[in-house]
């Protein structure tokens, strides 16, 4: 494995983590019904921003649209390093199944999380797909969730022959159960070069679409004020949890502000973005250009999710043994970042 994809691996690793301390904060502060409308908030955004597009990307067009929705959710995830097992029965009913480890709920995050949570992303984009298709006799069926302990989030969709009502795009059917897998069933993506490097992309980029949605998202949710103050609450816990993983990933060092410089450098790499420091004795500065993290946003979106992504690398370096200052100050489109030891 080269750096740089070790460097987007630990993006990809962190972003994800970041999400599910994020989930965790706000079901713990605010409650379930709250980050059930937040996950049902996102998850509706996700889908009108990636859906149609991607779906014609997978090559799914053409296919019966109870097949080509199961199909894109084994497919879309897939590519996202989240495994799913898809199960026709015919062209108007087909299955999916999502294996564990659950990647919405890592480890034992999935103890903390209510099944709030899980509702609302089945409302926000389960429950959509026929209205995105244009096909409102399309509707999705759950049997067995997360959270209730039975066997993991599974259902199907089926086209059915009237058109569905908004309470009955998603149903719940707890008595049912999927047909047998078979993998030589299993769809597969459209042919092309998927090497390492490009793997780690997807997956990067999968977990970095939902921090940069979910910070909008829970504004809305919570307003400015209260949500910017979890944002970053949940962002300096996840830096300070995860510096040493990602220091190990990118062969950083525990030591001063040039070492903490270089780190930042090396996974600022692992989005794409481009760097260059100068030092003193006393202090390391980082120019930080490229912020794909932000790319494409602007006005209070783009403030509020910089905002919040910032305290991440301010926990990094606060957990390391030495006491470092840092101070980040915007720079037209880029950030510059002033590394110093602590006063007294």
């Amino acid at each position: 494995m080269t750096l740089n994809t070790a460097a987007i691996e630990a993006q990809a690793e962190l972003h994800h983590q970041y999400l599910l301390g994020l989930e965790l904060m706000v079901a713990t502060r605010e409650g379930p019904e709250v980050v059930g409308d937040w996950m049902f908030r996102l998850f509706r955004r996700q889908h009108e921003d990636k859906f149609l597009s991607s779906f014609r990307k997978l090559g799914l067009e053409g296919e019966p649209d109870a097949v080509a929705c199961a199909k894109y959710h084994v497919l879309s995830n897939g590519v996202g390093g989240v495994a799913v097992e898809y199960m026709e029965e015919s062209d108007t009913k087909a299955w999916v199944r999502f294996r564990y480890p659950r990647w919405m709920y890592d480890g034992a995050v999935i103890c903390g999380v209510p099944v709030e949570a899980s509702r609302g992303f089945l409302r926000g984009w389960y429950g959509q797909n026929g209205i995105s298709l244009g096909n409102p006799r399309l509707g999705f069926v759950c049997v067995s969730e997360d959270m209730t302990g039975q066997f993991g989030l599974c259902g199907y969709f089926r086209e059915y022959d009237h058109e569905l009502s908004e309470d009955e795009r998603l149903r719940f059917a707890p008595d049912e159960r999927p047909p047998p897998f078979d993998p030589a069933k299993q769809p597969e993506p459209p042919p092309g070069e998927w090497t390492a490097e490009r793997l780690a992309k997807a997956n990067r980029n999968y977990a970095v679409e939902y921090i940069r949605n979910g910070v909008r998202e829970l504004v809305h949710v919570l307003g400015q004020a209260r949500a910017l103050e979890l944002c970053h609450l949940a962002a300096r816990l996840t830096g300070l949890q995860h510096f040493r993983r990602m220091a190990d990933a990118v062969g950083g060092a525990d030591g001063g502000p040039v070492e903490a410089a270089e780190f930042l450098a090396a996974m600022f790499a692992g989005m794409g973005d481009e760097t260059r420091m100068e030092h003193s004795d006393d202090e390391a500065i980082l120019y930080q250009t490229g912020l794909r993290i932000a790319r494409g946003l602007e006005g209070a979106e783009r403030e509020n999710l910089l905002s919040s992504w910032i305290e991440i690398w301010r926990g990094a370096i606060h957990s390391q043994r030495a006491f470092m200052t840092v101070d980040c100050d915007r720079d037209g489109e880029g950030l510059i970042w002033r590394i110093a030891p602590a006063a007294g």
